[in-house]
């Protein structure tokens, strides 16, 4: 069996697609793409695909995951290339990898967000992140399946900085200034959402935008304590098929030559 590991996008328009509707789409792109899945045992077999941490519905992301796995070898290359054009405009499959290490969801222990703040002033949004970054706690509401919670949003997020720009990553760009948050947030329990953190905002600084923040993600994998960094989740995996590439190679350049050959 043969797994590959994709990173996928939500962009424009489809930053609204849920969840289920993605798990939908993409199965139907395989279906379409060809692509020889294995299936689960039971009676009601259904294509082996592992999700990774999916994005709220209504943020955008650069960095989504996912895992299928295969009864035959494929190119992963070949592969993205048939699943990306099986797939509507906005959820791309830029990058796959064959899967030579365990752990992929072990290595998402963090995310990168930019927020875009229409409506509001840098200063404005600067004076805010110094409050929340100054505050030992910052306590939010959130309303879940049990009623209404209270948790510490401030332990989560591991830097938060506010920056003035004409143009962004995120979705709705505008030739306007806006304030722009940029965030790395540990994912913990209970999920400190990047709402979460617009809550805190208001709650320390009464910072309240006069529209709904765009929300992009812009990367996730496994939190670098000595540098601050978001690392490469798919990078253990490139490096082991190199490093087999190049066995491979060393192998043949030193195996012996057949008897009789030129």
């Amino acid at each position: 069996m043969q797994r590959i590991r994709l990173r996928y996008t939500k962009r424009g328009r489809l930053r609204f697609t849920s969840h289920r509707d993605f798990q939908r789409a993409f199965e139907r792109a395989l279906r379409r793409a060809d692509v020889p899945m294995a299936y689960s045992a039971g009676f009601t077999p259904h294509p082996k695909v592992s999700y990774a941490n999916a994005a709220p519905t209504g943020t955008g992301s650069e960095a989504e995951y996912l895992e299928i796995a295969l009864t035959e070898p494929r190119d992963p290359e070949q592969l993205r290339v048939l699943l990306d054009e099986s797939l509507p405009t906005g959820l791309d499959v830029i990058e796959a990898v064959e899967a030579h290490t365990s752990g992929l969801a072990d290595r998402l222990t963090a995310s990168v967000w930019e927020l875009r703040l229409d409506g509001v002033d840098p200063a404005d949004a600067r004076r805010a992140v110094d409050a929340f970054t100054t505050a030992e706690t910052v306590e939010v509401q959130r309303l879940t399946k049990n009623g209404m919670r209270t948790f510490d949003a401030r332990p989560a997020v591991v830097s938060l900085e506010a920056t003035e720009t004409l143009s962004s990553t995120a979705d709705r760009p505008s030739d306007q200034p806006c304030a722009i948050l940029r965030l790395v947030v540990r994912h913990v329990t209970p999920a400190v959402r990047p709402d979460d953190v617009l809550s805190g905002l208001r709650a320390v600084a009464d910072l309240a935008p006069p529209v709904p923040a765009a929300v992009t993600r812009l990367a996730q994998g496994l939190f670098d304590e000595e540098t601050g960094t978001v690392t490469d989740p798919l990078a253990p995996d490139r490096e082991a098929a190199a490093a087999l590439t190049t066995a491979a190679s060393a192998a043949a350049a030193t195996a012996p030559t057949p008897e009789g050959s030129a």
